[in-house]
């Protein structure tokens, strides 16, 4: 018995050492073809812009191009079910989102299970969703616009980047909060939501600062709070919802970058050195403060388990709430 306990031990020492030196070769050889990043919401939206301000950076040090490919739908879970199905090489990666966080507690299968599929690279970023309002909405404070919903039920539509989003957390719990009657309208992205915002198809939307701000400076939308704790570095005139009629509320949006699970260790822990190396960037961390994004310092680790606490708490808000899944 010994002898066959000896034998196996010695095998799984060799087939660790051998998947070792492949992985080691795998990222001594990567990367040697075009990176595919792919953004589960539609372009120019944050997670698209922030996206493709890393991409950049990243395609300059990694001496490859590194491709946004924009895979819109569902609240960013087509995105996510495509990256999972990615051949686990290093050439794909997913820029995920809170809306992943979130949906399981909005749908009722997924392609995917964000926690077992994929692994944490690092955190991208965070920032505050701002409540904005088409000019046409009378209300120029957030008590003025809970009572203009309240007395016109059913007639505010909000609009989100889709199920699952951070426009449509952020309304749900404006609506669970205030108790007012608006009305959900999803997209397949930041962006047509925002257009439609600025026509007036719909009046309102608590949407991430780097969408909303050129429209907010050029007084096409009006900014009323910021979803935050504390008030925006950005927008340092906004209350927040908190202080400003909603007690209890706050949210941040964030972005993380993950690759599907089984890509090689070596590989991952390339990309995690190289991502570490684009946040810290001072043209990087510029860019990102004109959109009222701060640059996330997290390791992978710390971003498991973040990510686990986010999909509690808003499973948790989101039944308190009596949102149901899809």
């Amino acid at each position: 018995m010994r002898s066959i306990s000896r034998r196996a031990a010695l095998s799984a020492l060799a087939f660790s050492t051998l998947t070792g030196a492949a992985g080691l070769a795998a990222a001594a050889d990567w990367p040697s073809k075009p990176i595919t990043l792919i953004v589960p919401f539609a372009a120019g939206g944050t997670n698209d812009i922030l996206a493709r301000i890393v991409g950049q950076k990243l395609s300059t040090q990694l001496g490859v191009p590194v491709v946004v490919d924009n895979r819109a739908g569902a609240g960013g879970t087509l995105g996510a079910g495509i990256a999972a199905r990615a051949t686990p090489d290093g050439n794909t990666f997913l820029m995920a989102a809170i809306a992943h966080a979130v949906a399981p507690a909005l749908y009722k299968s997924l392609p995917y299970d964000f926690g077992r599929d994929f692994d944490p690279i690092g955190l991208i970023g965070t920032t505050p969703n701002v409540l904005i309002v088409n000019p046409s909405v009378p209300a120029k404070t957030v008590p003025e616009l809970i009572a203009y919903a309240k007395a016109n039920p059913g007639k505010l539509n909000y609009g989100s980047a889709g199920p699952g989003s951070t426009e449509h957390l952020a309304g749900e719990l404006f609506r669970a909060i205030t108790k007012t009657d608006i009305t959900h309208v999803p997209y397949k992205g930041g962006a047509p939501m925002m257009a439609d915002l600025l026509v007036g198809n719909i009046q309102m939307a608590l949407e991430t600062s780097p969408s909303a701000s050129p429209h907010i400076k050029a007084n096409k939308v009006r900014a009323l709070a910021v979803t935050s704790a504390a008030r925006s570095p950005i927008f340092p005139d906004l209350p927040p919802l908190a202080q400003a009629g909603v007690p209890g509320y706050e949210m941040t949006t964030w972005f993380a970058l993950m690759a599907p699970h089984n890509t090689p260790a070596a590989v991952q822990e390339r990309m995690q050195k190289e991502l570490r190396t684009v946040l810290a960037n001072p043209e990087v961390k510029t860019r990102f403060a004109e959109q009222g994004v701060t640059a996330g310092n997290m390791t992978p680790a710390e971003v498991r388990s973040f990510v686990q606490r986010e999909t509690q708490r808003w499973g948790d808000s989101l039944r308190s709430a009596g949102v149901k899944p899809e």
